[in-house]
């Protein structure tokens, strides 16, 4: 690849999605854009690059942003943070909650397996005052490809097999002729997917009481991370909680977010109804 085109392509990352990228991530770049390159016909990135400059085509700039966003993602992938919020931030919540309603948005879901992980999660306390509330869990993501296969909810036996115990996979998943595992209708009703790019505001998308955004900030520019950590957190219902991957740190990007006290590697929103916003 010539320096031009990782040049050019990591400038329109930036644009699309506030995503750095270093020269020594050239081959990270070539792996993501490599599903792209075949289906168009490119035999290089230099191929592509050319094309892009010969026909300008902004929904398939966008296309080439999204791919190359991070998917680190996997079914309870951090089960200890799951396990945080299920046993105490939404029964805190719930508590505050005076229509026993609850909403969370898992933004930067890439193919859904966090969000359904939660679900998934939710249908096992039969015996919790969490069993009758109604919860809302809505995921976003500015890849439309991954999305397409957060909304099919099949997943491959690599998928299933590295965060699955048997008892859950047999329980809540059905095997397709294809080999494939589809997951539960009773799993995918509570969950919403949207499109959404974390770098524009998110008014669109409601209040929450909970915030996933796990393992996407910390491939940003420091500005682009504090620009989407603000618009993200300004979804944040006063009380509610938001919640980073452990290798990930809130600290400074947000003005009226703070560590929580009461949740382990929780930020809270001030609990009233002051403004937050981008340090």
């Amino acid at each position: 690849m010539q320096d031009t085109t990782f040049n050019e392509i990591a400038d329109l990352a930036l644009r699309y999605t506030g995503q750095a990228f270093k020269a020594s991530k050239a081959y990270l770049m070539e792996a993501r854009l490599s599903t792209i390159s075949r289906r168009e016909g490119f035999a290089t990135l230099d191929d592509l690059a050319h094309c892009l400059r010969a026909r300008p085509n902004p929904r398939f700039e966008k296309e080439i942003a999204a791919a190359l966003t991070g998917k680190l993602t996997g079914f309870f992938g951090d089960r200890d943070l799951l396990e945080r919020i299920v046993t105490h931030a939404l029964p805190e919540r719930l508590k505050q909650s005076k229509t026993g309603r609850l909403r969370v948005w898992c933004a930067g879901v890439s193919t859904g397996e966090e969000a359904y992980s939660l679900a998934l999660r939710l249908s096992e306390l039969t015996d919790t005052a969490l069993a009758s509330a109604e919860i809302e869990i809505i995921a976003t993501d500015i890849s439309d490809d991954c999305l397409a296969t957060a909304k099919a909810g099949t997943y491959g036996h690599f998928e299933v097999q590295k965060g699955l115990s048997i008892h859950r996979l047999m329980k809540n998943f059905m095997r397709l002729e294809s080999g494939q595992w589809e997951i539960s209708q009773a799993l995918r009703a509570p969950v919403t997917f949207k499109p959404h790019n974390l770098i524009e505001e998110a008014g669109g998308l409601g209040h929450f009481d909970i915030i996933l955004c796990r393992n996407v900030l910390s491939d940003m520019t420091p500005n682009m991370r504090t620009k989407a950590a603000g618009h993200i957190a300004a979804q944040l219902l006063p009380g509610g909680l938001m919640f980073s991957s452990s290798t990930e740190t809130l600290t400074g990007l947000v003005e009226g977010l703070n560590p929580s006290r009461d949740v382990r590697a929780a930020y809270a929103r001030n609990g009233n109804d002051g403004a937050v916003e981008a340090a």
